[in-house]
């Protein structure tokens, strides 16, 4: 389209018209000239028009000019993404008939020559000049219908443009209905499904009997495929009759219902023309003979009534697997109890199992009535596998499945504390046997420190670095106690002793491990009993609890507050408390209690797990608990938590009240004299000494040489057994048999039995890392005493000093 510019004077035109205007001056100056006879007049006269002339143009320039009117060139582009259309075909020519401008849908219907001709040219291209010679002339023209290579349509054409010299061109397709597509549609779609969950089978078919469409139930009823499956089938290959006459699905062959056909002709309702089914497609509509069509919900009410009195986990769900009502015992045997169902069954299962469940589900209420179990693993108990079954129900107006399912929560439990003591046990075994290596390496790190430190004094440049491997080894030590402590195999060095006085001990190191945000406080009982304890395990006990009180309280709003408190448990008070497990006597107990934010209560029974946190990921092992619990029952107390989440937590301790035998009234007579206690042994004597590892062999075996001990080594049981014989039968003897406990070929109490055959009052001091508890346990000999590894020189040395000196316990 050519740009509408408005024209300006030409430049001549402004120069002849101050040429006129100058001669017009000088005429008139020449003039004055001649009358007046004198040259200044006409001078000033000319003088005066330049000034004036200047003035006036001078004005003129500083007067404000129109913008002039100018139209920018079309942009096609623009007016293309405009005329864009995804069903109408929108075209624009100019005066000459010329395509202008024309949509892709125009574009692809009629190519691009130039119309009015091309769009008609399937019918009467007269019709389309007319319209054009209308829309020139009245400014719009109307076709209502006509007919091109690319369809039906209606025509408009209007006349556009700033001068009006286009015609737009708009084709609109005409649509009519098709009830053969409709049908093929509505089965496919929304309709058919919505026939599925009422349990209808439906399709579309073809004069010549085959599937133009079908519903999914009548797919997968029929040849277990998707609905795409299916098409192209011949529908009367999927049925079969009896000698009865009554009609099966092919599919379900001797376990099927018989099914009943509801028969519709396609065909427009509007034609009023006769229906021949024969040239026609069909919809073919199939039910169970038994069952009714309707809403399935209807008779609900009454069912769950009857289910939901049995003591059985029963569900049902409709065929798309959306659960119709549970029964309280399904709900509880699936950790649901007390909710609402969820709207799927599949929602209880693990992400894993979803896919399988849900298939299981789907496959029984589309099928034939049958039964069948899936194993699944539930979200509340995943590492806990069970049995879902189901069946498949018919005759409640629509498929359904009914799902049972075990409450197994008591047999899970069982099955846990089973695997728990099969794992403590296992890890017990673990760890005695890591200790037993490790305490002998710790031996000798240990007695070679000890040694090397004989030969030097305080002040030397090595003393301290001694001592430092020798304080590491403590601490490594230590550490294969913890480990022990909650598998119930470490040695304990058991005393009589306050309550009172462990609290006392430790109460100064927990200030500082709370810090100065949390408050302890500490209160005693009067008249507590005394109790038989190790206080260096007690005194872990109280700092594992302190730990876990202190970071339960580290997000307190509340000011933080750790309590100890020792209190005096009569039997009337242990009988009035009902726990099985506790017999009734006189105990001494103690207690932790924090205001922090609890323990959930699903989470009580599992605190005292190995490995077992609920703290965040590298900041807790999981062996604290576990360690109290193991020291508590092996102390031979009793350990309780109690915790309401959010407010506070409580660990009470039971210790039983420690009864004095004669035999320790006795010992303790002799403890209260000095000169008995300050007796030392003064005189040498023959010790055989059987140990495994060379390492320590050489250290005990030193140890006792330099405190003037005749020592005699042997590696294993059995070079120790021949040794003692063949040195009694030499003539000589022993005093004192010093012998690990595990060693190869011949242990320890096998040696001990096999000696004892023979010189039955020969003492017996064996070393291992193993507790000693289990030790008496396993060797009931008497005259039988133990040190627990590792040792230092100084207590090996005590220790054989002790036993022969007669005053250690046996």
């Amino acid at each position: 389209m050519n740009a509408l510019i408005a024209e300006s004077p030409a430049p001549s035109r402004s120069w002849r018209d101050v040429l006129i205007v100058a001669a017009g001056l000088t005429g008139t100056a020449g003039l004055l000239g001649f009358v007046t006879g004198d040259v200044l007049p006409p001078l000033a006269f000319a003088g005066g028009a330049m000034i004036l002339a200047g003035a006036i143009r001078g004005g003129l320039a500083l007067r404000p000019q129109p913008e002039s009117l100018e139209f920018a060139a079309p942009d096609w582009s623009v007016t293309y993404a405009a005329i864009e259309h995804p069903s109408d075909a929108i075209a624009i020519t100019d005066r000459a008939g010329r395509l202008v401008c024309a949509n892709g849908r125009f574009t692809e219907w009629f190519g691009t020559s130039p119309p009015p001709r091309l769009p008609l040219a399937a019918a009467d291209p007269a019709r389309a000049d007319e319209a054009a010679r209308i829309a020139w002339r009245d400014g719009s023209a109307l076709v209502e219908e006509v007919t091109a290579a690319a369809g039906t349509f209606s025509l408009s054409v209007e006349r556009a443009g700033r001068g009006e010299d286009h015609l737009v061109w708009r084709l609109v397709p005409i649509v009519r209905d098709d009830p053969v597509a409709q049908a093929i549609s509505a089965i496919g779609g929304k309709i058919g499904r919505a026939l599925g969950r009422e349990s209808i089978q439906a399709a579309v078919v073809a004069p010549d009997g085959h599937v133009l469409a079908a519903n999914r139930s009548f797919a997968e009823r029929a040849a277990g495929v998707d609905e795409a499956g299916i098409v192209g089938s011949d529908f009367v290959s999927h049925f079969e009759a009896d000698a009865q006459q009554d009609i099966y699905f092919v599919s379900e062959r001797g376990r099927g219902l018989p099914v009943r056909f509801l028969h519709v002709p396609i065909s427009d309702p509007d034609d009023g023309e006769e229906i021949d089914p024969s040239i026609c497609p069909s919809v073919f509509l199939i039910v169970d003979t038994n069952a009714g069509v309707g809403d399935a919900r209807a008779g609900l009410p009454q069912i769950e009534a009857l289910l939901a009195r049995l003591p059985l986990g029963l569900g049902m769900v409709d065929r798309d697997g959306r659960f119709l009502f549970a029964n309280s015992a399904f709900l509880r045997a699936a950790g649901h109890e007390g909710k609402q169902p969820p709207p799927y069954p599949s929602d209880l299962v693990i992400r894993e199992d979803k896919g399988a469940f849900a298939d299981a589900v789907r496959r029984h209420a589309q099928g034939a009535p049958t039964s069948g179990d899936v194993a699944v693993r539930l979200r509340n108990t995943p590492d806990e596998p069970v049995l879902i079954s189901l069946a498949a129900v018919r005759g409640l107006g629509e498929g359904a499945v009914l799902l049972s399912l075990k409450d197994s929560s008591e047999e899970t439990r069982l099955k846990h504390e089973i695997a728990q003591a099969s794992k403590m046990q296992a890890v017990g075994q673990l760890a005695g046997g890591v200790a037993h290596d490790f305490n002998n390496v710790l031996t000798a790190i240990i007695g070679y420190c000890d040694l090397i430190l004989m030969r030097h004094t305080p002040g030397d440049s090595d003393y301290d670095d001694i001592q430092q491997i020798k304080a590491n080894s403590n601490r490594a030590a230590s550490l294969t106690r913890q480990l022990l402590a909650f598998s119930r195999q470490q040695t304990l060095r058991p005393q009589v002793l306050q309550l009172p006085d462990v609290v006392a001990e430790v109460s100064t190191l927990l200030k500082r491990l709370l810090g100065e945000k949390i408050t302890l406080e500490v209160s005693h009982d009067r008249g507590l009993g005394a109790v038989r304890a190790d206080p260096v395990q007690l005194e872990q006990v109280l700092l594992n609890l302190a730990v876990n009180g202190r970071d339960a309280m580290a997000d307190n709003k509340v000011p933080g507050v750790l309590k100890l408190m020792t209190r005096r448990i009569s039997a009337d008070q242990v009988r009035a408390m009902k726990v099985d497990f506790l017999p009734v006597g006189e105990y001494t107990a103690l207690i932790v209690e924090d205001n922090g934010h609890g323990i959930a209560p699903e989470l009580l029974d599992k605190i005292f797990e190995p490995f077992f946190t609920t703290k965040d990921r590298g900041k807790g092992t999981g062996l604290g608990l576990a360690t109290v619990y193991g020291i508590v029952k092996q102390s031979g107390g009793f350990i309780f938590a109690d915790s309401e989440q959010g407010k506070w937590t409580r660990f009470s301790i039971f210790l039983p009240v420690h009864i004095p035998d004669a035999g320790e009234l006795a010992e303790a007579a002799r403890e209260r004299q000095p000169e008995v206690r300050r007796q030392k042994w003064t005189h040498g004597g023959r010790v055989l000494l059987v140990e495994d590892e060379d390492t320590v062999r050489a250290v005990a075996e030193r140890a006792l040489v330099r405190q003037g001990y005749e020592v005699t080594t042997a590696s294993d049981g059995e070079e120790g057994f021949e040794t003692l014989v063949r040195t009694y039968e030499e003539g000589g003897g022993f005093d004192l048999v010093v012998s690990d406990v595990v060693m190869p070929t011949m242990d320890g109490p096998a040696m001990a039995r096999e000696i004892r055959a023979h010189r039955p009052e020969l003492p017996f001091l064996f070393m291992s890392g193993y507790a000693e508890e289990t030790l008496r346990r396993e060797i009931d000999i008497p005259n039988m005493h133990f040190l627990p590894k590792p040792f230092s020189v100084q207590q090996i040395v005590s220790a054989v000093e002790d036993v022969l000196r007669g005053t250690a316990g046996a």
